[in-house]
């Protein structure tokens, strides 16, 4: 993999926020880490031994990743089971489009039962509750992106 395939998936993790990315090109394989410095992101770029004789390469950017998770609407602090997201990705409330979405506030949940989709790396993962109670809150917005471990429902 060249440099320049490097410097724009670099330039791809800093700029969409993502926390690491992980790629592979027949053997070869890529990890991008995005540690989220307040001035700059530093970025790791790793290729194994087996095709690459050369180190892991560092390289710096002055890119600053400032990414601004909204608060939940009401100024109180959520009471009840905060389910959080297991990854980072792309949420969606239901499975396409058209379709009713998995749960509203009000509804009552089951441990196991599908609240939502994240979509990560072109992959659709459902996410089930890890808690029987009624969704209180939705914290996140269809398609909107999220990170590793963002309050997504409030069940109680």
């Amino acid at each position: 993999m060249d440099l320049r395939k490097l410097k724009t998936l670099i330039d791809l993790v800093a700029e969409s926020g993502i926390s690491e990315l992980e790629m592979s090109e027949g053997e070869e394989k890529v990890r991008i880490v995005n540690h989220r410095a307040p001035s700059t992101g530093v970025h790791h770029v790793h290729i194994p031994a087996t095709h690459a004789p050369n180190p892991p390469i560092d390289m710096e950017s002055n890119i600053s990743t400032n990414v601004a998770i909204p608060a939940p609407a009401s100024s109180e602090a959520p009471v009840g089971n905060i389910m959080k997201s297991p990854m980072v990705g792309t949420f969606y409330r239901a499975s396409n489009p058209e379709a009713p979405d998995f749960v509203k506030v009000g509804d009552i949940v089951k441990m196991g039962q599908t609240l939502c989709i994240i979509e990560a790396m072109k992959l659709l993962n459902e996410i089930e509750s890890e808690f029987d109670g009624v969704i209180k809150q939705i914290l996140v917005d269809n398609g909107q992106g999220v990170e590793f471990d963002q309050p997504l429902f409030v069940i109680a």
